[in-house]
């Protein structure tokens, strides 16, 4: 079954041990990315099987109808709103949910708030250029200065001890960040669905009592949601004004559960005063993107999710579905009624 693996940004996916159960299948896997449909549907036309790196790809409707080989999709890591999936059933084409772990996500997601708190990459680019201990915030002005209204200390980092970590979400990866955050000695405050504060109380953190004392109340909050149409633009300019300048803004999650354009307009006002963002509406991002501009926004490039342990989880689950499929014995199918087409 001719294979192909889109996205492979990095070129990892060849070195990767798991890639031993694709000996004896024709595969191939491309580095760079195409965007536009006409692209993609001549790079994916002989294409009978894919395997999706996260939602790097969209698989759409008009995608499909350009892909008459296809019968099989293997996503990597749980699957998302990024398939068409309906479209994929009514042209017979099979799609294999796959596996995922909260380690790598929940680790990338401290390692940016120890970074941003601590003022790592803005201390790290000045010492590069000669500038000792400096952070550059301190040359802003401060609360009287462009009008972001940061503290005038605030090229100052801070200790995470005694303050309050929000969490809103409190699945796998919220409550691996909870427990770091209790480790730390802060207070950890939980937003999110009925199950999710109950869960968080039964775990010994506290449940805010409205939504609005948890964006006022928390130092550093943490996006851990689920993007679908109930989540999508959840957070709102009004949520992140009610947090404070001092206050730190991350996202690991997805970039449209804020509003658009909401949190670049609230990290120009300065609140919250800092944000730690690894995800976009639009990846890859363009050079240009506004938040790459701002000094008090730490961007990565959604590295949540890549890391060695964890891509040998998610392609050795995603090569054996394939493999499956192959031998006529199909797994983890979430759309069987492709099966029968």
């Amino acid at each position: 079954m001719n294979t192909v693996i889109l996205d492979d940004h990095q070129d990892v996916v060849r070195h990767l041990q798991c890639t031993v159960k694709l000996a004896g299948l024709p595969w191939k896997a491309y580095t760079n990315t195409v965007k536009g449909l006409g692209q993609l549907a001549i790079r994916l036309h002989d294409a009978e099987a894919l395997v999706l790196i996260r939602e790097r790809t969209p698989i759409t409707r008009a995608l499909l109808d350009k892909l008459p080989k296809l019968r099989f999709i293997s996503q990597t890591g749980r699957m998302g709103t990024h398939i068409d999936l309906a479209a994929c059933t009514e042209r017979g084409v099979a799609v294999a949910d796959g596996a995922g772990s909260p380690i790598a996500p929940a680790e990338l997601t401290w390692a940016l708030v120890m970074a941003a708190t601590r003022r790592l990459p803005h201390y790290i680019g000045n010492l590069k250029q000669g500038i000792w201990q400096r952070t550059g915030f301190d040359k802003a002005g401060g609360s009287t200065g462009d009008g972001t209204g940061w503290p005038p200390a605030f090229g100052l980092g801070v200790a995470l001890h005694g303050r309050t970590l929000g969490l809103w979400g409190y699945g796998k990866i919220g409550q691996m960040v909870a427990a770091y955050g209790r480790a730390f000695g802060m207070r950890v405050l939980v937003w999110g669905s009925e199950g999710s504060r109950q869960k968080a109380k039964q775990d010994g953190f506290e449940a805010a009592a409205s939504r609005e004392d948890f964006f006022s109340a928390s130092d550093v909050l943490s996006l851990h949601l689920r993007l679908n149409e109930a989540t999508r633009g959840i957070v709102t300019a009004q949520d992140l004004a009610r947090m404070q300048p001092t206050a730190l803004l991350v996202n690991t999650s997805r970039a449209e559960l804020i509003a658009p354009d909401a949190l670049l307009h609230a990290l120009r006002q300065g609140r919250p005063g800092l944000a730690a963002i690894d995800v976009f509406e639009s990846e890859p991002i363009a050079p240009d993107h506004p938040l790459l501009g701002l000094g008090n926004c730490i961007c990565t490039p959604h590295i949540g999710y890549v890391e060695r342990d964890n891509y040998e989880l998610y392609f050795g689950t995603a090569f054996d579905n394939l493999l499956n499929f192959v031998q006529g014995r199909p797994s983890n199918i979430v759309n069987p009624e492709a099966l029968a087409r």
